[in-house]
């Protein structure tokens, strides 16, 4: 098949087409990582649209006085919270298209097939017309660094090597693209430590306040409701920090998981439609 065939053959697997950032017309992060200045927008427009609907729901008081009348803390919190969901369901849409490359028939299943140093060529460039860069995919990128390794030196004896020292990075890509939504699991609970001192703060000074100034029972049950306004911000926000944290870090616990299994399915399937089918020139067999 000539060059000009290949290109004009309908890929199976198009990133560009099948990225969600792509779609949204921005730059597409690797793997599994998610475009900073994306995930912010979404952020910040999931928060637009709760606290819009906060306003519309300003009959139920005690919710618009929750997140309205709480202080900064509350709206910081929430923005965080919103940023940390849409980087994880962006990153959770990425995941399944990386995983539809575990579909795709690289190497032949026939139980007779043997991958040596004269067809590795012809498989790559199988792989290549089924896909329209290897390097946007886990799984991908690594037989073709693997079977490239193999036909340009044609040290059978390191595509093993080859592909745990790919794995081993790409579980650190993995790891290191959750770095802003860990922070923010932790700075969401400081917020609301913040909110309670502040909370506390105006509390003990409305009630200095109402302790000089007090006339009579009358004023001091009016004066002392400032004082529990204090309570109502300091006890509030770490509520609200506390249960969005741990709503976020189950998320996270979950997806990750999520990725770690596709990690290890990238291992077998290599294993299997790589390694095994392995040979050396004495029909001795790599393993891992």
């Amino acid at each position: 098949m000539s060059e000009l065939q290949r290109k004009k053959m309908i890929k199976i697997l198009d990133w560009n087409s099948m990225d969600i950032e792509r779609k949204l017309r921005f730059k597409g992060s690797k793997y599994t990582d998610v475009n900073m200045y994306l995930s912010f927008m979404f952020g910040a427009l999931l928060t637009l649209m709760f606290y819009g609907a906060v306003v519309l729901a300003k009959d139920f008081i005690y919710i618009s006085e929750f997140f309205l009348k709480r202080g900064i803390t509350q709206y910081a919190t929430m923005f965080f919270s919103y940023w940390s969901l849409a980087i994880l369901f962006f990153k959770w849409r990425k995941l399944i298209v990386q995983q539809k490359a575990l579909t795709l028939a690289v190497v032949p299943h026939a139980h007779n097939f043997e991958l040596t140093v004269s067809n590795a060529k012809d498989i790559l460039e199988r792989m290549h017309d089924l896909v329209d860069n290897t390097e946007h995919f886990i799984l991908l990128n690594r037989i073709d660094r693997a079977l490239s390794n193999l036909h340009n030196i044609g040290m059978i004896a390191d595509v093993s090597e080859v592909l745990r020292s790919q794995a081993e990075n790409d579980e650190d890509t993995m790891e290191s693209s959750y770095a802003l939504v860990k922070g923010f699991i932790w700075a969401i609970p400081v917020l609301g430590f913040i909110g309670t001192v502040l909370g506390l703060s105006q509390a003990i000074g409305n009630f200095g306040t109402v302790l000089s100034a007090a006339q009579g029972i009358e004023n001091l049950k009016d004066s002392l409701r400032n004082v529990t306004s204090g309570l109502s911000v300091a006890f509030d926000t770490t509520l609200l920090a506390l249960i969005a944290a741990l709503s976020i870090q189950l998320i996270l616990i979950a997806l990750k998981k999520k990725e770690e299994n596709f990690l290890d399915e990238c291992k077998e399937y290599c294993h299997a439609n790589i390694i095994s089918k392995l040979r050396l020139v004495n029909d001795q067999q790599i393993h891992i």
